[in-house]
């Protein structure tokens, strides 16, 4: 690390070398300031881009220039005649004043080289030739040269410390609801300009009474063509690693027109390159956002998908098929419709050694050692279309609709020291539709109304089967006491026990604002809305024995209740009204909304029913300290409520190591929220610093009531007047030096949780804090690296045992762009995790490629890939939770090499 640090100096003293700061001040005619004036520097006997900067509030501007050079300097502000002058330096630094005039006043100089940066309102736009340095392939990696942008660990695209939650392509809705498709897929060629659109918000209406502060959008803006044009590229390979032959087939083609644009992406291979993860799809809403987001109530209605055992970044083996469709058309200018098809298909292979430490000895739980491997077969499908017509700019009515089915399974073959041989499947097909109804209308300048509804039905249907080893004469096994309870035959040579669950949910959101503009300050708005919700919840339990007949047995254990016949019904009708006033920097959001709640689940013959009436409070404070600097301080109520399957009173098999039985007569839970949200993106020094602190006090918490028999746990839920408390705080500061980019992110996580096991109560408190500084070159002809160093500690007091874990991991990547023809790209992590009693764990991560193609304008390119160059066989984990420390060690794919050939349209 020390020699990563040396390195780093080196390059910015590189920088820094020969080279002198001239700044400057720009006003107008009467001696103002010009805040976000342009000004470039362009190199005379180069003819390139020397340096540009941005003027800050005060008019001033910052450039890095040449010694002994002369340069073309042209500064450019919106309404006034650009400026030009040649300037000479020598070997001191410089100060000049420049004063703009209005463009009547002048005839007009042609600006002729393109800002990187421009801010144009609450649109900030990077012209993507600025930043590119040849070894980009797709959109993701323009984003990543970016001032200001980031993409995080789940490949999210995040500006200003904000996640990007729409992506639009030439304007057109591109895959909505995840912008990992685009940042994947989209070829860097194609991309010209990124707008980031803040504040953004997709009905023009609300725009000036709504806060849209937490709203960011990308548009990208693509190069101009004719006026209908085909883009994309097709990358075909084959490969070899010890164990099997390798393939890779990728078509990404995109089509775009005035009226409408299609767009595909294919993905075939064996390689383990993964474009959208099972969880991806899970969680891919489609943009669709519940209109009781910000009521004050949340309502779980649970996910009974498979939750499969395998992250895909860790398996032994993938194979992977997926096509995407993505289409927009305008038949009119008040009309467009779109819509977008995902198919996946995955298999996965997995193996994982482990071993569990309980840190209680009282609790009397056994140490646990377990080899396991599965394989988990996804096949999942997402369909969805939209119409939005807006024949005025006092009407706009928008209707979606989201389909999605998928048919999931999982086998398990797994070895406990405790338990033994044991054999698992799960399978689930669930489906569900959701449908969405937004309809906006502007009576006048003064009155607003926004009617939005949602429609959830959903529907799914687990079923697990697992077979353990038994020895009939023999009733002491590990498993003896809890097949017993379940009313097993115990006579059988094998315990082999399943159980069939189908959930199905109804839910209707909705509800109708009413916005009052007083004046040009403030308004009101008043909120009337409703949710309904319905949820069936049917299970049981059966063994087969080894005649194969089917029994149906009946547990001694809570009152013989072995199988369910739930219905839960949920309703909040509720009023809510919010004043926003804003008074100098302040803009003041202060809400109240009143809930009448009604709950009542019928189960086993019996109803309980829970009607109350609650007020939630909420407040909000925006400080525009200045146009790029601002503070928000938020508080919210929150009711909490959960879902039919932890009132279900009857058995419920998690997995044969883990058995529920809920509680009917559960109530809510309340918390109060705290954030605090700091943003700060200065053009004229390329700043960005973004600070987020939150803090969560949860009351009456939903929590477990566990006991252990050896390893083997059941659970049932109670409402505990113990408060659980989060605390968490994160931290990115960004500055650009020249071609250097220093980034330090930052983050603390505090929790503090109540237990019950084996009938003790305990309290558990973990700290985890997380360094990681980072320093990117972005230079046009010399190669350029990436050094980030991860220190991140993690301690847990878990009811009187302490963990500690230190993970050290320095990485390095390297881009080059040789000869203008070779790109040579890797990358390079070493993890060190120490344990924190002297013994410590580590493991390395290397990939590269090597490709070539004759120019930027080539359509063929080809390429030799190589990923885990050391052929590490596994990876070390190492965690702690409320109840046990876990290590694990999680077997990878080998060193693959692959060699690909892409055709570019």
């Amino acid at each position: 690390m020390k020699n990563i640090l040396c390195f780093a100096l080196l390059l910015v003293a590189g920088v820094s070398y020969g080279q002198i700061r001239f700044e400057g001040v720009v006003k107008d005619s009467l001696g103002t300031p010009l805040e976000l004036a342009n000004v470039i520097a362009i190199n005379q006997e180069t003819k390139g881009m020397e340096s540009y900067g941005i003027t800050n509030d005060q008019g001033v501007f910052r450039l890095e220039l040449g010694k002994n050079s002369t340069f073309e300097i042209q500064i450019s502000y919106v309404g006034m005649t650009t400026f030009k002058e040649v300037l000479s330096t020598a070997e001191s630094n410089l100060e000049k004043t420049y004063t703009l005039v209005s463009e009547n006043a002048l005839d007009e100089v042609e600006l002729v080289y393109t800002m990187p940066v421009t801010m144009k309102g609450d649109t900030l736009v990077y012209d993507a030739d600025s930043f590119n340095t040849g070894t980009e392939r797709k959109l993701e990696d323009v984003l990543e040269n970016l001032p200001g942008v980031e993409i995080n660990e789940d490949g999210q695209i995040e500006v200003e410390g904000k996640v990007v939650n729409k992506l639009m392509v030439n304007g057109k809705d591109f895959f909505d609801g995840d912008t990992k498709l685009a940042t994947k897929n989209i070829p860097s060629k194609a991309v010209d300009k990124i707008q980031v659109l803040r504040n953004y918000s997709e009905v023009g209406q609300l725009s000036s009474v709504t806060n849209n502060s937490d709203n960011v959008a990308l548009n990208i803006k693509l190069r101009e063509g004719k006026e209908s044009f085909w883009f994309g590229d097709i990358t075909a390979g084959a490969g070899a690693s010890p164990d099997a032959e390798l393939y890779v087939l990728q078509p990404k083609l995109f089509y775009y027109s005035p009226k409408y644009s299609l767009n595909f992406i294919g993905d075939l291979n064996n390689t383990g390159e993964v474009a959208l993860t099972r969880r991806d799809i899970r969680n891919f809403g489609g943009g669709f956002r519940a209109p009781s987001r910000d009521s004050g109530t949340s309502i779980n209605l649970g996910d009974n998908g498979l939750n499969f055992l395998t992250n895909e970044a860790n398996a032994l083996e993938i194979e992977n098929k997926l096509a995407t469709g993505n289409f927009s058309y305008s038949p009119t200018q008040a009309l467009d419709l779109s819509g977008f098809l995902i198919y996946n298909s995955s298999r996965v292979l997995s193996r994982e050694t482990s071993f569990i430490r309980y840190t209680d000895p009282s609790l009397g739980i056994p140490d646990e050692a377990t080899e396991q491997s599965s394989t988990e077969r996804s096949n999942q499908a997402l369909l969805k279309l939209s119409a939005k017509f807006q024949p005025n700019f006092n009407n706009q009515m928008d209707y979606d609709i989201l389909a999605r089915v998928s048919d999931d399974r999982q086998n398990q073959d797994a070895f406990s020291s405790v338990i033994g041989a044991t054999t698992q499947f799960d399978e689930v097909t669930p489906y569900s539709i959701n449908q969405n109804l937004n309809y906006y209308y502007t009576l006048n300048e003064d009155h607003i109304f926004a009617f939005e509804a949602q429609h959830l039905l959903r529907n799914e249907d687990p079923f697990y089967n697992a077979i353990l080893e038994n020895d009939p004469n023999d009733g002491s096994d590990a498993f003896d006491n809890t097949a017993r309870a379940l009313g097993l035959d115990t006579t059988q040579t094998t315990y082999d026990l399943g159980q069939d669950r189908r959930i199905k949910s109804n839910q209707l959101d909705a509800k109708l604002d009413y916005y009052n503009i007083l004046n040009t300050k403030s308004n009101l708005n008043l909120t009337l809305g409703v949710i309904l919700s319905r949820q069936q919840f049917d299970s049981r339990i059966f063994q087969f024995l080894d005649d194969g007949t089917e029994f149906n047995p009946t547990p001694t254990i809570n009152e013989g209740r072995g199988v369910n016949d739930t219905e839960y019904n949920f309703s909040d009708f509720y009023l809510g009204v919010r004043y926003r006033f804003k008074a100098g920097k302040f803009t003041i959001t202060p809400g109240l909304s009143a809930h009448a709640y009604g709950n009542r689940n019928i189960q086993f013959g019996e109803t309980f029913e829970d009607n109350f009436f609650r007020l939630l409070p909420e407040f909000e404070t925006l400080i525009q300290l200045k146009k790029s600097e601002s503070l928000t301080l938020r508080y919210n109520m929150r009711n909490q409520f959960t879902d039919v399957t932890r009132l279900a009173e009857g058995l419920v098999l998690n997995s044969f190591n883990s058995i529920q039985f809920g509680e009917s007569e559960l109530q809510n839970a309340l918390s109060h929220n705290v954030s605090l949200l700091y943003n700060s993106f200065n053009l004229f020094n390329y700043t960005n610093v973004f600070a987020r602190a939150a803090y969560t006090n949860n009351i009456d918490q939903i929590r477990s009531l566990t006991n252990f028999d050896n390893v083997i746990r059941t659970s049932t839920f109670f409402n505990s007047n113990f408060a659980d408390e989060t605390v968490s705080v994160f931290g990115r500061v960004q500055r650009t030096f020249g071609k250097i980019q220093a980034t330090l992110n930052a983050s603390f996580n505090y929790t503090k949780i109540n237990q019950f096991i084996q009938g003790q109560r305990s309290l558990n408190e973990g700290y985890t804090q997380t360094y990681t500084p980072g320093i990117r070159t972005n230079y046009k002809v010399a190669p350029n690296f990436t050094f980030r160093y991860r220190y991140s500690v993690t301690n847990n007091n878990q009811g009187g045992g302490e963990t500690k874990f230190v993970t050290n991991a320095p990485s390095v990547e390297v881009d080059a762009y040789i000869w203008k023809s070779v790109t040579f790209r890797s990358n390079y992590t070493y993890t060190n995790q120490d344990l924190g009693n002297g013994d410590s764990q580590s493991f390395q991560n290397w990939d590269a490629s090597l490709s070539y193609r004759k120019d930027r304008d080539s359509k063929w390119e080809f390429e030799v890939r190589a990923t885990n160059i050391l052929n590490i066989d596994a990876q070390v984990r190492n965690s702690a939770n409320n109840l046990s420390v876990f290590v694990s060690e999680t077997f990878i794919q080998p060193r693959f090499l692959t060699f690909r050939f892409i055709y570019t349209l």
